[in-house]
């Protein structure tokens, strides 16, 4: 099948599997003391079962078990003794589900990066890198691979060297990707043209880009790449934004958009498709459709047009998923947020260590913009962290009276760049009541006004009204005061916001769910998915300071009673009182907005484990 592999890539678009690893998380293969290939041994059906998946699905190309599968790695956690053995169950249960399916299919042994990035080792490192990929390489092509697929590699200098590793042992075909970072350029520095200059030369019959930070960036690669690519390309982005797991980063992203974008990939030129990281089953489904209705163009290995000018680039409409948390409203599932401030200092690493523990248990991290005025890291690069860190969405609060509309229009760029596209509009404390009694107030709009600029944001224009290089695609979330003692004056605000373009609501902790109710009856229903704000009370001294001193919040006469009843058993007591009132206003609700009291962040834990 070696020769046919050959034959076939250069017939036209050739589908491949998605991700191995998301699959094997999300069917309970995940072991912390393992790498995932050691599931080769442990558990051969399981992977059996993704590759009937996916060939099930209609992909004719798919990757062995083996991405981590290397010595060093492997004896790293210990099992190194079993090189061979892992590598070799690998494309055994491969050949299975090949002969099971009963389709022609070609199966990849890949190969993932074994060593640092070789600006930092040098010389030696890329030694190392071939003498593990050549080994790696050894033992997949002997028990029977139709070619090796050398997956996630940093940069030219490593990749080129893995072939040379590669051609020691094998002549199998090779199909070699690189990842690229947001820059457009791979860890190592090198741009798309780069790798076409290097690799086209080379002793590969296919090379592209995997990974990185979704379909996008990788579009954009590889309408570089087809201008002067001389061999089939490769293209295997990730399901959206994710979280880094055994060094490869785990994403989820709906099939529908996954599809839509492979199907500008096929108009572009590009040969081979598939997903990396976070795709599923449902996804190759999807892109299988989108390539049966394809009609071929140009084949890839042909000349191309020369690109596009600079201009016409950045006119070209993109297309952006919606937001996870968008998502979720959509689904109807029951939102988890969790506050977070940020610290007073650039090291935001105790924090990190606090949200990781309870980062599965939310949906997104709601991050405040200098709360009481007070002197802190900015809300963005907070929110910047936390998502490139634990791969969980934020909710980036924007506070108004902090900025004027300049600050605002590059804040909001900024936002959507770093990719935190959830943004609650809020008017923010005022300047000069916190740290900085000199400071001044700017506040040249109001939270519907910047609704608004959000909204034009999103159809591409700008808050003067002139066209900008790209639309953007935020989640636009606003406040609903349900303590407010005037509810006209609070529904005539929110009959602006939402005429302005509102997602979503967001409310203050509420002590008592009649007002919940009240509201909901006013409105006829929430008209708007409602977070609603739970802040469970520590004592009675917390619950006096809030019912007293800060705007926005009421506390009732007889939640205070109990708090005085429960004594040293208090806190235990506002876990109760909190459940309480979720389970009262649970079904007029989308979810919560859970403030965590004196940064306790695992307390979110306590009070959602609901019964």
């Amino acid at each position: 099948m070696n020769s046919s592999f050959s034959e076939r890539v250069f017939q036209g678009v050739l589908i491949s599997d998605g991700a191995m690893g998301t699959q094997l998380h999300s069917r309970g293969g995940y072991n912390p003391n393992h790498s995932l290939d050691f599931l080769n041994i442990t558990n051969p059906n399981l992977v059996k079962a993704v590759h009937l998946d996916y060939i099930s699905a209609g992909a004719e190309m798919i990757t062995t078990n083996t991405y981590r599968a290397n010595a060093p790695m492997l004896t790293s956690l210990g099992v190194g003794e079993q090189f061979n053995k892992i590598n070799a169950a690998a494309v055994k249960i491969a050949q299975e589900a090949r002969s099971l399916s009963g389709q022609q299919v070609w199966i990849a042994g890949s190969i993932g990066p074994p060593g640092k990035q070789t600006d930092l080792f040098g010389a030696s490192s890329l030694s190392n890198i071939a003498n593990t990929v050549q080994d790696q390489a050894d033992v997949l092509a002997n028990n029977g691979v139709d070619l090796i697929l050398l997956e996630t590699f940093p940069s030219v200098a490593d990749l080129t060297e893995a072939v040379s590793g590669i051609r020691k042992v094998t002549d199998l075909p090779i199909v070699a990707q690189l990842t690229f970072m947001d820059d457009k350029q791979t860890p190592g520095g090198d741009t798309a043209l780069d790798v076409v200059a290097a690799l086209n030369e080379s002793d590969v019959i296919a090379y592209g880009a995997n990974c990185s930070v979704g379909p996008s960036l990788l579009i954009e690669i590889l309408e570089t790449m087809i201008s002067t690519a001389k061999v089939p390309l490769i293209i295997q982005p990730n399901a959206g934004f994710g979280s880094y797991q055994f060094g490869r980063l785990v994403y989820g992203s709906s099939p529908s958009y996954m599809a839509e974008m492979t199907s500008r990939m096929l108009e572009i030129g590009g040969t081979i498709v598939g997903g990396c990281c976070g795709t599923t089953p449902e996804h190759t489904a999807q892109i299988r459709d989108i390539v049966h209705f394809h009609k071929p163009g140009k084949k890839s290995t042909s000349k191309k047009a020369a690109p596009k000018t600079e201009m016409t680039n950045r006119k070209q409409k993109q297309i952006l998923e919606p937001t996870a948390l968008a998502q979720s409203f959509k689904k109807g599932q029951f939102v988890v947020t969790l506050e977070v401030t940020p610290p007073r200092g650039f090291d935001f690493t105790p924090t990190l260590n606090k949200l990781r523990s309870v980062s599965n248990s939310v949906h997104a991290f709601n991050v405040t913009d200098s709360p009481r005025a007070q002197g802190r890291m900015s809300a963005l690069a907070a929110a910047s962290i936390i998502q490139a860190r634990l791969g969980k969405e934020t909710i980036l609060h924007l506070a108004l009276r902090h900025r004027n509309l300049l600050a605002l229009h590059g804040e909001l760029l900024g936002a959507h760049a770093l990719g935190a596209r959830n943004i609650f509009t809020v008017m923010g404390d005022a300047p000069n009541s916190g740290d900085y009694p000199q400071a001044t107030a700017i506040s040249d709009v109001t939270p519907s006004g910047l609704i608004k600029i959000l909204n034009g944001f999103n159809d591409g224009v700008d808050a003067s009204g002139r066209p900008m290089e790209q639309a953007t695609k935020f989640l636009i979330g606003c406040a609903l005061d349900l303590n407010s003692n005037n509810m006209e004056t609070e529904l005539r605000n929110l009959d602006r916001k939402i005429n302005a373009g509102a997602d979503f609501l967001m409310s203050q902790p509420v002590y008592d769910p009649e007002k919940v109710e009240r509201f909901r009856q006013r409105l006829g229903g929430f008209p708007l998915p409602l977070l609603l704000g739970v802040l469970p009370l520590r004592n009675t001294r917390h619950a006096h300071f809030l019912d007293n001193e800060v705007p926005g919040i009421t506390i009732p006469d007889q939640i205070i009673n109990r708090l005085e009843k429960a004594e040293e058993n208090a806190s235990e007591e506002g876990y109760i009182i909190s459940q309480e009132i979720i389970k009262n206003v649970r079904k007029s609700i989308a979810g919560v907005y859970f403030i965590p009291a004196f940064g306790q962040y695992d307390s979110v834990n306590s009070v959602m484990n609901i019964d």
